[in-house]
């Protein structure tokens, strides 16, 4: 169980980051509710204290250094600690072709998949580094290790993440940090817009939220750097 542990979650209003977040309560963590859309945040916590959980919610936009840097102060004056990282906001778009991409849609989506969890990091590994204890786990895309036609800048930023990840590993497992990289084949969100076709057969956000369960309950001598998680029908 995780009392007494403090988890940060980005993109915990919807989709796979909400579920996260509702697990990692559930097994007793103080969840922290980072997304844009302040309405969603909140209506969110109140449903998980009314649960018995603990949470807060904290809305920012993550192409903001300066509000990241916020809430890791606001983080370490309330809780004074960090012990669950996980970087979940991401934006896809598919098409058109890379070469009639706009540099602003490339820079943007580059900025939320892959700037944010760097900032992230950068913010929250020094309180974890502190008490030679945490968790970072980056939510990936299975479009991190195959081509990807018309989504070359999507594919891109999660071949970029999967890169972070293992050596972000490397540089902080002699903390006591551990750092992990989910990548999920084809889930049942609203991600890129619109709903997904084939719902049933895909993978749900729970699905998800059971690995993460499983990453931060490991004994401490181990951690599992990398999951690939499929639907078992294809869609």
């Amino acid at each position: 169980m995780l009392q007494d542990q403090v988890a940060v979650i980005t993109g915990a209003s919807r989709g796979i980051g909400r579920s996260i977040a509702r697990r990692l309560a559930a097994l007793g963590a103080y969840v922290v509710l980072c997304a844009r859309h302040r309405e969603d945040l909140d209506r969110f916590a109140s449903e998980l204290c009314s649960a018995g959980f603990r949470a807060e919610a904290f809305p920012l936009d993550l192409t903001r250094a300066t509000q990241i840097g916020a809430l890791a102060q606001s983080i370490r004056d309330r809780h004074s600690r960090c012990d669950i990282l996980v970087n979940c906001a991401g934006i896809g778009q598919m098409g058109p072709p890379l070469h009639q991409l706009s540099p602003e849609d490339w820079d943007r989506l580059m900025a939320v998949n892959l700037r944010a969890p760097y900032l992230m990091i950068r913010a929250f590994a020094p309180l974890m580094i502190e008490r030679r204890y945490g968790h970072v786990i980056n939510i990936s895309s299975l479009a991190g290790h195959n081509p990807l036609k018309n989504g070359a800048a999507y594919s891109a930023s999660k071949w970029g993440l999967n890169g972070l990840t293992y050596s972000v590993a490397e540089e902080l497992r002699d903390h006591g940090i551990r750092v992990s990289v989910i990548a999920p084949g084809s889930v049942n969100t609203e991600f890129g817009g619109g709903q997904p076709a084939n719902p049933d057969v895909r993978l749900q956000p729970d699905d998800i939220a059971d690995v993460i369960a499983l990453l931060v309950q490991q004994r401490p001598q181990s951690f599992v750097s990398e999951v690939l998680i499929r639907p078992s029908t294809k869609p």
